[in-house]
Parts: structure tokens; sequence; C-alpha cells
């Protein structure tokens, strides 16, 4: 009995549409970093001692900060850039321009972890990103699509093509 030869059928990509470039301008992108920088010094961060801020800009102008707060039980720590969200989002914004995120250190880039890009995404999907370690010092500007690739959100769930 002869084995039949396996068809090997070509893969589409699951994002059909290409990510405008990130917009932001530089004014705005270095007042929410600054921004992020005074969130950061509220930072509850005694484990890891790894402060970090967020800054948060809705679609209507608004700026909502975080910072992280550690907890004993690890797993029960929250993100700076969860707080500016669930911050933003207790005050009954939903639409989101850009989060600008700072770590430790004022000119090195601290991107969101995964579980804060999957909670970014819920919100907005076209989010810019804005961290330090920029050339010459200035920010560094990515879509929240570069960072999260095929994420899964609402779109999905109602059975839609991923954003």
């Amino acid at each position: 009995m002869a084995l039949a030869t396996p068809v090997i059928q070509e893969r589409k990509p699951i994002m059909t549409r290409p990510d405008p470039p990130p917009q932001l301008d530089t004014a705005t992108a270095s007042e929410l970093l600054q921004r992020a920088r005074e969130a950061r010094n509220h930072a509850y961060a005694p484990y890891s001692r790894f402060p970090v801020g967020a800054a948060l800009l809705a679609a209507d102008g608004a700026v909502f900060a975080g910072c992280n707060i550690e907890n004993a039980a690890f797993g029960l720590t929250n993100c700076a850039e969860r707080v500016a969200i669930g911050n933003a989002v207790s005050q009954g914004a939903r639409a989101f321009h850009a989060i600008a995120v700072v770590g430790p250190e004022d000119d090195v880039a601290c991107a969101p972890c995964g579980s804060c890009r999957q909670v970014l995404h819920e919100f907005g999907p076209a989010l810019l990103v804005v961290t330090p370690g920029g050339a010459d010092g200035a920010p560094l500007v990515t879509s929240l699509r570069e960072l999260l690739p095929g994420a899964f959100g609402p779109a999905r769930l109602r059975g839609e093509v991923p954003e």
C-alpha cells in the first residue's frame, strides 16, 4: 500500500492590510513621556525595584496616568499600563490614541509586557506606543499592531476578521 503524498496548502496571512505608519507629533510624544515619568515617581515596586510609569492619551485629549503597583503575591501585581487603562475607563474614557511607557531609566525603551499589550488592544488596536530611546533622545513611536500582530480581540468574538 503506497502512502499518499501530503498536500501542503499555502497559508494566508491573518492580517490583510498593512499598518499605516505611526503618527504622533514629537511635542505630544515628549509631553506624554514626561507625564509617564511623573507617574513613575508614584510606583510601588519594593520587590522588583523596577518602577514604571504610563501616560495614556484619550481620543478627547485627556491624559490618564498609571504606575506599577507590586504585591507580595506577585501574580497580583498591576502594571502601569493596566493601571492607566483602569483609571481612564473608570472615568468614562473608552477611545485612546497613544500611550507612553517609561521604565527606571529615562533614556531606555521599556515596551509593554504581553499582558498589557492584550489589554491595550481591547481598547485601541490602532493605539500608538511611545517609549524613550530614539536617536538623539527623540521618542520612539510604534503601533500596537506591530507589537501584537494577529491579536485576539472583540472583533474576533463577533466573528469578524481580526483587526
